[in-house]
């Protein structure tokens, strides 16, 4: 499995079981090899990035989700750059 295979099966993920803000970023293979290590972003059409969530890893030889940030704080830690960032996002949605 490449890099953008992990990224592509975390995004579906994403889609599955988050809100459409969050994205999968670069996938970096792991020091033992076996998983890929995909940061969680918040971002934005057009304004990019706001910044890293949690994390999800992912098996090298299938596109198996080994584990991930739990929902719940991937969420609280999307609200707080949401908050930080908000005149940002809203000026550039209004």
């Amino acid at each position: 499995m490449t890099a953008q295979q992990a990224q592509a099966a975390v995004n579906q993920f994403i889609s599955d079981y988050i809100s459409d803000r969050f994205t999968a970023d670069q996938a970096q293979l792991a020091i033992t090899g076996e998983v890929w290590q995909v940061p969680l972003i918040l971002a934005y059409p057009t304004i990019g990035s706001l910044g890293q969530v949690g994390f999800v890893l992912v098996s090298t030889s299938s596109e198996t989700i080994l584990s991930h940030t739990p929902f719940d704080e991937i969420k609280q830690a999307g609200l707080r750059l949401y908050e930080a960032n908000r005149d940002a996002v809203q000026t550039h949605f209004s």
